[in-house]
């Protein structure tokens, strides 16, 4: 899950999408590597897939489909 967040925000960040959503992913991913509890990352990887999605329908080459797969695949782990 840590390494799709990851990937996650780089995404978001490239994209200048969510600016909030960013910041909230990097605080789980500290918080995250402080205490490996991962509900604070899989919650806010729910949202990044709301968005994902979105984009998605907006340009379907916005968001790389192996990286919604990637994510929904860690949501469901």
């Amino acid at each position: 899950m840590e390494k799709v967040s990851e990937q996650v925000l780089q995404k978001l960040q490239a994209l200048k999408a969510e600016p909030q959503l960013q910041a909230d992913i990097a605080w789980c991913l500290g918080s995250y590597r402080y205490d490996k509890n991962p509900v604070g990352l899989i919650q806010k990887g729910s949202e990044a897939l709301a968005v994902f999605n979105a984009l998605k329908e907006k340009n379907a080459k916005a968001v790389p489909a192996k990286l919604i797969s990637d994510l929904e695949k860690a949501l469901k782990a």
